[in-house]
């Protein structure tokens, strides 16, 4: 009996720069798998009609992106528990009954980062400081949290964001959200730095932080990979800091999708990272 073609996609408006479809296919092409992995242009009025149509395409599922991970968990038909409380799912799955499915794969693309980059890390080594309050800050808090950070420092532009994500995330009381303007002293005895803004993005303004107050083992991560080297981790590298950017939690949040779609959890080789790499 012949093997079934795979088909998943990525979904978002715009969708046309994601490196989504160069991971995944290129772990179809690594394990002998027949299928294509696609982006999938929709219109936030047409997500509805999209995820639907999933099922009737013969689709294993797909990824979400900007500005669909919010909407799409009305458009589903189960969560899973920990998307529920990240308020965001990133992935859907088709289930054998055609049900629809989401996950969120952030959280654990995150950790997997920092643990790829610095093995002995431990979430409890003390307070986290994350900068930004949208929808890579819950991954980000919420993954911290769960693994035991005793306290997370959370700060954003507008405040009001920051305190709205707090509370939605029932923290017991562990996120201490401080005005933007205390970031640089918000440092002080952190084990962890995280932005997760787009400051210091391509096209974007520079993350005005220095990082005086942050003592000499903290790890700094940016969730940016354009640049691959942010200011942010310029400074921090140079200080003697590890650092980590945002191109292996992009790589590790997909492997968990893939398993979910094609049965096979690949791995994150050379080959795909010098191609990752390539198009940046």
């Amino acid at each position: 009996m012949a093997q079934p073609f795979g088909l998943a996609g990525v979904m978002g408006w715009p969708v046309s720069h994601s490196r989504s479809p160069l991971m995944h296919n290129l772990w179809l092409k690594q394990h002998g798998i027949q299928g294509v992995y696609v982006p999938l242009p929709v219109q936030p009025e047409r997500l509805a009609d999209a995820l639907r149509g999933l099922v009737a395409l013969g689709f294993a599922g797909c990824n979400l992106t900007i500005p669909h991970k919010v909407a799409a968990m009305a458009h589903v038909d189960e969560v899973d528990p920990l998307a529920r409380r990240m308020g965001a799912i990133n992935t859907v799955v088709v289930q054998p009954d055609g049900r629809l499915k989401g996950f969120n794969t952030d959280g654990f693309g995150f950790w997997q980062s920092l643990i790829d980059a610095h093995p002995g890390f431990r979430a409890e080594a003390g307070p986290v400081v994350v900068l930004g309050a949208g929808g890579a800050a819950r991954a980000v808090v919420l993954s911290l949290l769960e693994r035991g950070a005793p306290r997370v420092r959370l700060l954003n532009r507008t405040e009001d964001k920051a305190r709205q994500l707090a509370d939605e995330l029932d923290a017991q009381g562990r996120i201490d959200v401080l005005p933007w303007s205390e970031r640089e002293a918000a440092l002080a005895g952190g084990a962890l730095l995280v932005n997760t803004t787009s400051l210091g993005m391509q096209g974007q303004p520079e993350l005005d932080l220095r990082l005086d107050a942050l003592t000499g083992d903290a790890l700094v991560c940016d969730v940016i990979y354009v640049p691959l080297e942010t200011r942010l981790l310029r400074q921090a590298r140079e200080r003697g800091h590890v650092t980590v950017n945002g191109l292996g939690m992009l790589m590790n949040q997909a492997q968990p999708a893939f398993h979910a779609w094609f049965g096979v959890m690949p791995d994150i080789t050379p080959e795909l990272q010098q191609a990752m790499l390539a198009t940046l």
